[in-house]
């Protein structure tokens, strides 16, 4: 496949009028080329190639045009149901359980034309197992590698959502965010995303962890087509044309205390804000808390509790056979050691079960105090100072690691104060260190997406193609 044509994004594939059964083959031995197991590179970011793809384009290219993604391939998480797809989460529990319907998201993606290509790889049911997981591994996929520098991270939990995008085996995909699973992937491979104010994208089925923090989210490579896929996912029309405002009359809050540490990183971030304020934007420098291990803590303790509630709720909509709830899964994993529990355990599991919900004080406290630091103490006082925050969002990519475990090297806490309160958080590429991608990121009130992407749009205009759209494809290297 022409490198052209896989890195076209969608509006000139509309523009160019590109069949979409050409794209859509394409797209698919492009994946057989690059992406699966045994092929040069063994990216593994696909999990499954829908088999319908294809002929669901032949059918576009003959009938009326059905809405703004008419003849558009999207890849779509694996922890979201795609009817006739493995929809897996990467686990060996739902295997076999294929979806028998498809998400209300996926609906949405079909009623406006998109062409589903297939789903994609990610950390094992949304990187919820355990505390030395390595991001993008799953027991389903396998691990997935960064395009940039093929021994390095695709981040988590939407890996593969990430690093496909970045690859041109798919414009648009869809990821699934609890705090940081879009951001991180969108930062570490190149490309732009926002996990959504939670609620406002349709969560039914999804595989669960969290009621108040999942949120499903659009990625692509450019800002407008990440508002393009949103305006689709929320069903929310307007949002691409407010994305293309300009900045220059918004208040831009640049949290100086959320750093990732990684100099390089954090410089690249202080010259981005220059870049900003010297383009017209009005920044102001504002303190924002960092959350304390107490705050960590009381997070993890919520995401526990409401993930036993929520699995024993979702695994019977799979069908009879196979696990029916958490501690039924806990019990597969463990006579199936020797796949789900080869590179790490599944702690979280157990200590969900251990919690014992969200029908508890232990819950309502940790809920009650998180919402309380969230909210109260970040994000209104900040947020009453400028329409839309700013930070740096992820150091560099590090090496993946199944012996050790693989985690960020250098992180900003940028995406946990949102994520506790529900609120939206965008991300876009500021430039490269090393040759690898970063990130910033804006967070805002609920509902404010557009400002987001706005700000997101203006970054990405302001780079002027640094990093370049197209990945590097290190090879493994020392050091």
């Amino acid at each position: 496949m022409h490198d052209d044509l896989a890195y076209a994004d969608v509006f000139t594939l509309r523009a160019e009028q590109v069949p979409a059964a050409e794209l859509a083959r394409a797209l698919v031995e492009r994946i057989g080329a690059i992406d699966e197991p045994g092929s040069p590179t063994e990216l593994r970011s696909v999990l499954a190639v829908s088999p319908r793809a294809v002929d669901e384009a032949k059918r576009c290219d003959t009938g009326p045009k059905r809405g703004p993604l008419h003849g558009l391939p999207v890849l779509v998480k694996d922890n979201i149901e795609v009817a006739g797809m493995p929809s897996c989460a990467g686990a060996t529990s739902l295997a076999g359980r294929p979806a028998v319907r498809d998400a209300p998201l996926v609906a949405r993606l079909r009623e406006a034309g998109a062409i589903v290509l297939g789903t994609t790889n990610l950390s094992e049911w949304a990187n919820i197992r355990s505390p030395r997981s390595t991001s993008g591994w799953s027991a389903i996929g396998g691990l997935t590698a960064n395009p940039w520098a093929l021994d390095r991270s695709a981040g988590g939990s939407s890996s593969g959502s990430g690093a496909a995008v970045a690859a041109g085996l798919a414009p648009l995909a869809v990821g699934t965010e609890t705090d940081g699973s879009i951001t991180c992937p969108c930062s570490l491979n190149g490309v732009a995303g926002i996990k959504p104010t939670v609620g406002l994208v349709p969560a039914g089925g999804v595989v669960p962890i969290s009621r108040s923090q999942d949120s499903p989210g659009p990625m692509a490579r450019t800002v407008e087509e990440v508002a393009l896929l949103l305006e689709v996912l929320s069903a929310t029309p307007g949002i691409l044309d407010r994305t293309r405002r300009g900045v220059a009359d918004l208040r831009v809050g640049v949290a100086r205390t959320w750093r990732t540490g990684h100099p390089a990183t954090d410089r690249l971030f202080d010259d981005t804000t220059a870049l900003l304020r010297d383009s017209g934007a009005d920044l102001l420098d504002i303190e924002v808390p960092v959350p304390t291990p107490e705050v960590e803590e009381d997070e993890l303790t919520v995401l526990l509790c409401e993930l036993v509630e929520g699995m024993s709720l979702y695994l019977p909509t799979r069908g009879p056979q196979g696990p029916q709830s958490l501690a039924e899964v806990v019990e597969h994993e463990n006579a199936n050691s020797s796949i789900e529990l080869a590179h790490f355990g599944h702690e979280f599991f157990e200590r969900a079960l251990s919690l014992g919900g969200t029908g508890t004080g232990t819950y309502r406290d940790a809920r009650t105090r998180n919402l309380a630091w969230a909210r109260g103490d970040c994000l209104e006082p900040a947020l009453s100072k400028c329409d839309v925050l700013i930070a740096p969002s992820y150091g560099p990519a590090w090496k993946s690691d199944l012996t050790l475990g693989g985690h960020p090297a250098a992180a900003s806490p940028v995406t946990t104060p949102p994520a506790i309160a529900g609120w939206p958080v965008a991300t876009v590429p500021m430039g490269a260190v090393d040759g690898l991608p970063v990130g910033v990121c804006a967070v805002g009130r609920p509902g404010s997406e557009p400002l987001l992407l706005a700000v997101c749009r203006a970054v990405e205009q302001l780079n002027d193609g640094n990093p370049p759209q197209r990945p590097a494809w290190r090879q493994p290297t020392r050091g």
